[in-house]
């Protein structure tokens, strides 16, 4: 559940109608603009620290609902509901986080939605030390009379962030999601992924913690003394769940994308699965013999483009970052 805590560490620890950010008066729609000023997305980034701090205060999903989206909305808003059933008086450990030193990437694009990063350092860590790491925030905003909301999240060592493609103003460069001159083109690559996680294939994803080594624990979980457990993943595209890219310095790019996963664990005769308290706050149905849970993830990879180190692993889509929460369980 080590997963489930982090973020619920995002629930515990891993809006704002703001300006047209720059459009063109009457058709920002269709004018290639950047996504939102400077000074825009450090408020977008205040805003959602102040409203993640005081839910994670307060354990009230309803303090941050207009902060968060997608992927990281369904992990956080179950984090805190969890624990407002569980520690129903509030967080007795809250520290506020701390989210400094952020570097933005702008992107330029047309209509909406719009998005950015913003590469921030936490206070969860100690700078410097083997654990240092960046925290990077997919904002996104669907419309000029919505809030930006942060999508997606995953947390990664110093030095692990990729550099960025800028142009000459320093503003960044957007990734469609069907490009093609990608080896995975980003809309591809949550359907890709939950069909590795089952079969293996397509082998193109560089071995590492989040493909090989997951389905390698996967496996062993599969069937222990007097338990059988299985998995069925589920790819997530549209709406708020959509992948967000960008290009990198070496061509390539930087994307994140959703998935959904269920773990159904059945007990032989005279055994029943165990249940954690974080878990059982949102299950419904009564555990009699087996436990199926539902899990969001949002994954972060770095993606060659088209043709580069074919058949070696410079051509292999790296699965860098992962973040997971339980959102539901059913018992019976």
């Amino acid at each position: 559940m080590r997963p489930m805590r982090a973020v619920v560490g995002l629930a515990a620890v891993t809006s704002l109608s703001l300006t047209a950010s720059g459009c063109v008066t009457v058709h920002g729609e269709l004018a290639v603009v950047p996504s939102a000023k400077r000074s825009e997305a450090a408020r977008a980034l205040k805003v959602f620290t102040d409203a993640y701090n005081a839910s994670d205060l307060a354990y009230d999903p309803a303090l941050d609902a207009e902060q968060v989206t997608g992927a990281l909305g369904a992990i956080n808003q179950a984090g805190l509901k969890s624990r407002s059933v569980t520690d129903p008086g509030g967080n007795p450990r809250h520290v506020p986080l701390e989210l400094t030193d952020a570097k933005f990437t702008i992107p330029k694009k047309a209509g909406w939605p719009r998005f950015f990063l913003a590469d921030t350092d936490s206070n969860r860590d100690v700078d410097g030390g083997p654990q240092d790491n960046s925290w990077l925030l997919v904002f996104v905003r669907n419309a000029k009379d919505r809030p930006w909301e942060v999508a997606y999240l995953t947390i990664l060592a110093k030095g692990a962030v990729p550099a960025f493609k800028t142009d000459k103003d320093g503003w960044g460069e957007a990734i469609s999601p069907d490009d093609s001159d990608f080896a995975v083109a980003p809309k591809a690559l949550s359907a890709e992924y939950t069909s590795y996680l089952r079969t293996g294939e397509p082998a193109h994803f560089a071995p590492g913690p989040h493909t090989t080594a997951w389905r390698t624990d996967r496996q062993k979980r599969a069937r222990v003394p007097g338990f059988t457990q299985q998995y069925v993943d589920q790819p997530l595209n549209g709406g708020d769940f959509a992948p967000v890219g960008l290009a990198t310095e070496d061509g390539g790019a930087f994307v994140f994308f959703a998935t959904r996963f269920f773990e159904r664990q059945t007990a032989a005769k005279g055994l029943r699965p165990q249940v954690s308290a974080d878990v059982k706050a949102l299950m419904t149905g009564t555990v009699t013999n087996t436990v199926t849970k539902e899990w969001m993830s949002n994954q972060a990879v770095v993606v060659p483009r088209a043709g580069a180190g074919a058949g070696t692993a410079s051509g292999q889509v790296d699965v860098i970052g992962r973040l997971q929460g339980v959102t539901g369980a059913v018992g019976s």
